[in-house]
Parts: structure tokens; sequence; C-alpha cells
């Protein structure tokens, strides 16, 4: 009998490497969010680290020049809107990240449904080898019994 040989072997070939691409991309979103989210972390501690350094200058009871605590209000404020625009890079990162593990899911259920169309055609052929193998054995037998009644003979 022939050797197996799948048809779409080329397709399941070149649609895992489509897999290992998206997961790669997917692992690339992933990372980006992380770096967004350390960011933003870093972004209040600098804010929390400024506010305790002001409320500690207040506390003290020391007078400050008004432009000192201009300045402080225009930089809190400044730090607010850093912290609101990387909220919103959070959020598209996150919607990023989202589609990269749909498309990720998506491209591993092909590939599964194709890995399973190859199993089941492996098996078609194997069993098709078997019954092959189960005639030529009872051909043999037959001839081996038809021997012997002829030698009985």
């Amino acid at each position: 009998m022939k050797k197996f040989r799948f048809k779409l072997e080329t397709l399941l070939k070149v649609t895992r490497m489509k897999r290992e691409d998206a997961e790669v991309a997917f692992a690339d979103a992933s990372r980006k969010l992380e770096e967004a989210r350390q960011q933003l972390d870093a972004m209040l501690a600098d804010m929390q680290r400024s506010q305790r350094r002001f409320d500690e200058l207040t506390k003290a009871g020391a007078k400050l020049p008004m432009e000192r605590i201009v300045s402080y209000h225009s930089f809190f404020n400044y730090k607010r809107e850093q912290i609101a625009q990387q909220n919103q890079v959070i959020l598209q990162r996150r919607g990023e990240r989202q589609k990269k593990l749909q498309e990720l899911m998506d491209i591993m259920s092909y590939v599964k449904s194709i890995e399973q169309l190859r199993e089941r055609k492996l098996q078609e052929y194997k069993d098709a080898a078997m019954h092959e193998e189960q005639k030529v054995l009872d051909e043999l037998g037959q001839q081996l019994v038809m021997r012997r009644k002829e030698a009985a003979v």
C-alpha cells in the first residue's frame, strides 16, 4: 500500500506558521499593555510623592510663596492630565490585546480543525491498510488450507 499523504499538509503548515505569528503578536500586545500599566504606576507613585512633599510643606506651618503654590498646582494638573492620557493608552492597548487574542483563538480553532481532519484521514488510511493486510492474510490462510487438502489426498 502506498504511503499516507495528507492533501492539505501545506495548508496545515502555513496555518501553523500563522498561529505562531499570531502568538508573537499577542505576546507583543500583552507586553505593550504591561509596559503601559507600569508607566501608569510610575506616574501615580510620582504624583503621590509630590503630594506628600506638598502636604509636608504646608503642614509644617511654613508659609509658601504664592508662586510655589501655583507651581505645585500646575504640576498636579499636568500629572492628572498625564495619568488620564495614560489610562486612555491602557484602554487602547487592552483593546489591541483583546483583538490579537481573538485572532489567535480563531487561528488556533482553524488549525485544530485541520489537525482533526488529518487525524481522521490518517485513521482511515490505517483502517484501509489493516483491511488490506487482513485480506492478504486470509488469502494466505486459504492457500495453506488448500495445499493441506491437496497434500492429504
